[in-house]
């Protein structure tokens, strides 16, 4: 945590409430805290966080849900840690109430979907593998912060507070990525047919004057790697080329003006 450890900012405030708690309690509301403290920002001081602001946050949430009401109270019980740690002078738990959800059609129709969110298979791998790299530093920062609460005056203890900023910070990134993963949607590369240009297909464009040749990859905004020729899907080059075939012209909007390519080659992989 930083120098004034009595007036932090969400994210550290909740990388400290979560760490005290047990094991397997803090496992099951980190997800409620921290989307918490991203809806207000992970930098914003705690102190300055307002009743009205905690009031509209219910509102905010998901009352159909069979999980409202924990998320309801473990976001209740981070901000009734904040007011016993005196990092707030008002009892803003009071403010978070419950709201009655509305009957709603159970249809799936009815239903607010998660947007899709296409993936090349290595795209994917190279999720597991961040989400795998970083369950095993927090098993070592948790070693961190057992070491440095040996040492009991909690007052001047910088290791066990920077502990806890690193651990809040990589369980947050833990959340970000799962649910990515969780959206997910495969690319089968298997089944493309090649006629038009997807997600996770090379494309060679061809300037018809200059005879300037291009090669880029299209994949999802995660995946982009400049320097390997892999451009997002919502980038302007990526826009212009989804779901052309090849032969066609497409124009691009680029900051010095409107470009026209041919696409030469679509290659599937």
């Amino acid at each position: 945590m930083n120098s004034s450890s009595q007036n932090p900012n969400l994210g550290e405030a909740a990388g400290s409430f979560l760490a005290d708690l047990p094991a397997e309690e803090g496992e099951k509301s980190q997800q409620a805290v921290y989307g918490f403290v991203r809806w207000y920002g992970s930098k914003r001081s705690l102190s300055l966080l307002t009743a009205h602001e905690v009031e509209n946050y219910a509102g905010r949430l998901s009352s159909a849900g069979a999980s409202y009401l924990t998320n309801v109270e473990q976001v209740k019980a981070f901000l009734a840690y904040a007011r016993k740690r005196g990092w707030v002078k008002a009892n803003l738990a009071a403010h978070l109430k419950t709201r009655k959800s509305k009957t709603r059609l159970s249809s799936p129709a009815g239903r607010r979907q998660s947007p899709a969110n296409p993936l090349t298979r290595q795209g994917y791998t190279k999720l597991e593998a961040e989400i795998a790299e970083l369950k095993n530093r927090r098993l070592e920062v948790i070693e961190d912060m057992r070491r440095a609460a040996a040492d009991k005056d909690f007052r001047e203890n910088a290791p066990l507070d920077a502990a806890r900023e690193e651990r809040g910070y990589l369980e947050g990134r833990m959340i970000e990525l799962e649910a990515s993963l969780k959206s997910a949607t495969i690319i089968d590369e298997t089944k493309k047919t090649g006629s038009k240009v997807s997600v996770g297909d090379s494309v060679i464009l061809i300037d018809p004057a200059s005879g300037e040749e291009l090669r880029y990859t299209v994949v999802s905004p995660r995946e982009v790697d400049p320097v390997k020729g892999k451009i997002s899907s919502h980038s302007p080059i990526g826009k212009a080329v989804i779901g052309c075939v090849q032969g066609e012209m497409v124009e691009i909007t680029a900051p010095l003006g409107k470009l026209c390519y041919q696409i030469k080659q679509i290659e599937c992989k």
